[in-house]
């Protein structure tokens, strides 16, 4: 949305804020553009939905640069967060899960989804239940991070499945 300046804007009555922040209330159109081409700067309409819509007296390419310098800082603090993946099988060793479970904390600590899988190949498919949770949960136990589960055990094609988030506080 394109900000309306000057003679684009539409409004018999506006709501002020002069050059120095200051509140100059409720002035008609013309009043309020005397006002700031006396000043040499524009009148600037900033919120068009309040009522009556709000303008600002100010330098055009100094609100520019101001809503870039926002919207910058905005996406700099913004964080993507995806879902990363690990993948054991039933005979991983201990040092293996190890590892892969500083990996997973250190995805937790950065705001990451995990996915933990159980990969299942052969006569593995068809363990007890019981015993493949067991084998999952290996892993769970070395995750230093606080951690809820966001997605309970599920079957897939691969084998067994668990999601993990970082646990709000």
């Amino acid at each position: 949305m394109r900000e309306r300046i000057n003679n684009q804007i539409r409004a018999k009555e506006l709501r002020v804020i002069g050059s120095e922040g200051e509140n100059l209330g409720v002035l008609s159109f013309k009043e309020a553009l005397e006002k700031a081409t006396a000043q040499g700067l524009d009148l600037i309409e900033i919120s068009a939905t309040a009522t009556p819509p709000i303008a600002k007296i100010m330098e055009y390419g100094k609100f520019q640069y101001e809503q870039n310098k926002k919207q910058k800082k905005a996406k700099a603090n913004s964080h993507k967060t995806e879902t990363k993946s690990i993948q054991i099988k039933i005979g991983t060793g201990d040092h293996d899960l190890d590892l892969k479970a500083k990996k997973a904390s250190e995805w937790l600590k950065e705001g990451h989804r995990i996915k933990v899988e159980l990969y299942l190949s052969g006569r593995s498919k068809y363990m007890q239940d019981g015993f493949l949770k067991e084998r999952l949960d290996r892993v769970l136990h070395l995750i230093t991070e606080h951690y809820k589960i966001a997605e309970s055990y599920k079957k897939t094609p691969k084998g067994l499945m668990v999601t993990l988030e970082k646990e709000s506080k």
